[in-house]
């Protein structure tokens, strides 16, 4: 068995809403998944509210950073997906402002949303991860769909919710597949499909919560099937002992950490029928939908969505120790200057 990176975090608790002073919740933005990030953000916001924290939405798109460090907030819950909100961006700005916020910092939140350079840590991690290619025009497609064989899996390396993602069953299929791959300014990955279940495995401080096996009668779980159909059906936990389950904790909790995240965030998987599973991708800001994966792994972990939403608030107290320690650092170079 692997010997998983050691991500057994120190759960610095809230027992009192003060504790968190007044906190933003970051949703919708300007990036493809703007409306889902929309009904996480409201979730969330409701959730916290119930538990007495007071929060209060905000919604970036259109609005600068001068605008929000005027606002009076003490800390961040992160409800953006997709680019801009969950690559980085939006955490290295928070971390100019000294600000502490909810889940992964600037570079695993960059890494994780990176799918190519992903597969490229866990491939140097020996994290199983299905073959792939990475193509910029159709001729590159080709070739790597020639050494990779149907059916195949292509998806812009940046966007998440299935955004642009196809599964190719034929050489016929490939071009329409490649073009819209590649309409996010960005190269495509092209990848081996592993035909079989699909796992995914949420992470909320440090520990793996139950597996989650997904049906979908779609060709593949994609925006339609995670967000608006009913015929989805899940299975919580997705495998039938504890000796499997801990084979997914243990590889979600070792792709987690060798990107670098923290905090919360969720594991995909493919597995085959040979029963091995492979890592698809970490996402450092799954979905809080009624029909997001964390809070129904987390349910059946005994943690309700309000208690969900207030313990990956919690999260955001790593960041007050960043901030603490580095306002110690410049001080200190201040004083000896």
């Amino acid at each position: 068995m692997r010997r998983p990176c050691d991500i057994d975090e120190h759960r610095r608790t809230a027992s009192d809403p003060a504790e968190f002073g007044r906190v933003a919740v970051f949703l919708g933005g300007d990036s493809a998944e703007r409306e889902i990030s929309l009904l996480t953000g409201n979730a969330v916001l409701q959730a916290l509210r119930n538990r007495g924290v007071d929060a209060a939405a905000w919604d970036p798109a259109g609005r600068g950073l001068a605008a929000f460090a005027a606002a009076g907030f003490d800390r961040v819950w992160i409800a953006l997906h997709g680019p801009g909100g969950e690559g980085g961006a939006i955490q290295g700005a928070l971390e100019c402002l000294d600000m502490p916020y909810t889940g992964s910092g600037v570079m695993a939140s960059a890494l994780a949303m990176d799918k190519w350079r992903s597969k490229r840590v866990f491939e140097a991690a020996g994290i199983p991860t299905p073959d792939y290619a990475v193509v910029q025009n159709r001729g590159e497609a080709v070739r790597a769909a020639d050494q990779l064989g149907y059916p195949l899996v292509l998806k812009p390396i940046g966007q998440g919710s299935s955004v642009g993602m196809t599964k190719v069953f034929s050489a016929d299929e490939l071009g329409e597949a490649v073009d819209l791959a590649l309409g996010f300014d960005e190269p495509a990955l092209v990848e081996r499909c592993v035909v079989g279940a699909e796992f995914t495995v949420g992470i909320l401080q440090g520990r793996a919560l139950p597996t989650i096996r997904i049906e979908t009668p779609r060709i593949f779980y994609d925006y339609r099937a995670k967000y608006e159909s009913d015929r989805t059906r899940y299975h919580c936990p997705g495998t039938g002992d504890a000796e499997t389950e801990a084979v997914y904790a243990e590889l979600a909790t070792a792709a987690f950490c060798e990107l670098g995240c923290s905090g919360w965030g969720r594991v995909d998987f493919m597995t085959a029928a040979d029963g091995k599973p492979q890592v698809l991708e970490v996402n450092t800001i799954p979905g809080m939908t009624s029909h997001s994966l964390v809070p129904m792994a987390a349910s059946r972990a005994g943690i309700d969505f309000e208690a969900l939403c207030w313990r990956i608030l919690e999260t955001s107290f790593d960041r007050d120790i960043v901030v603490e320690s580095l306002g110690q650092e410049l001080k200190g170079v201040a004083d000896g200057a």
